[in-house]
């Protein structure tokens, strides 16, 4: 699971059609719907901040976790224009640690598809539903699926040029191991005005639906929904990213 390096200086300038607004509002819905409208809440992989900062403006007493130590510094930097308190840890998401327990854990952009065994994924989540969860808390995470890695994305080669710094995208899907693989060539505008360049390689795996439905129940977690992301609509068979909501029970006899 490698950390972003070179693509964290960019990474807000690629990603700036993600309509982040329209997401986090669909998140607050939905922790809304549970009687979640406050309290503490983890981003997990939270890269650059964009969803833990909206969530801050939003009320929510935000923690962000994720290994690059790149893209927390420009979260940071976010978080210092805000004016929020969000605390940020630098932490593998499979072994994740906090102080505490919190209402709820967000994880969107894909960051799950980064998990690429079965075994570690069902940590995460139990994690969550043994430690890190308050009973009633929502789990919620989005999944590219792969009818994208197959479908759209492939074997395909991307590009993008801008003044402040150009990618080549090159993708490679592997249908047996259901891996998907990113060759990243970046060309980053520095200071001086010259460009360097960086090579990045990142995997992601395609999980099936039924496999998290798998995983979720294992981990102890309910399973919610599995929706077409972002929506109301349940999840189709060439939806190109699924959200799962989960959330953790209460003890026998006790009710929310």
């Amino acid at each position: 699971m490698d950390a972003y390096t070179g693509f964290a200086g960019v990474y807000d300038l690629f990603m700036e059609d993600v309509p982040y607004e329209d997401w986090c509002l669909w998140i607050r819905e939905t922790l809304a719907d549970h009687g979640i409208h406050d309290g503490l809440v983890l981003d997990l992989g939270c890269g650059t901040g964009v969803m833990t900062e909206l969530l801050a403006e939003a009320g929510y007493d935000m923690t962000g976790i994720d290994f690059s130590e790149e893209m927390l510094e420009a979260a940071v930097e976010r978080r210092e224009q805000s004016g929020h308190e969000t605390l940020y840890l630098c932490q593998d998401m499979r072994e994740f640690e906090l102080y505490g327990t919190v209402r709820a854990i967000i994880s969107i952009c894909d960051s799950m598809n980064y998990i690429l065994e079965e075994e570690e994924l069902l940590g995460i989540l139990t994690l969550a539903a043994q430690n890190y969860l308050d009973y009633g808390g929502l789990f919620i995470f989005d999944l590219n699926t792969e009818y994208k890695y197959r479908e759209l994305l492939g074997e395909q080669t991307i590009a993008e040029n801008r003044d402040e710094g150009s990618f080549i995208w090159e993708n490679f899907y592997d249908e047996e191991e259901k891996i998907n693989e990113y060759d990243l060539t970046l060309f980053i505008r520095e200071d001086s005005g010259y460009y360097k360049k960086y090579e990045e390689v990142h995997y992601q795996r395609a999980y099936a639906f039924d496999t998290v439905r798998a995983l979720v129940e294992q981990s102890g977690l309910e399973l919610l929904e599995i929706c077409d992301a972002y929506t109301r609509e349940p999840a189709r068979e060439d939806s190109e990213r699924i959200c799962v909501v989960c959330r953790r029970g209460f003890p026998d006899g006790q009710s929310g």
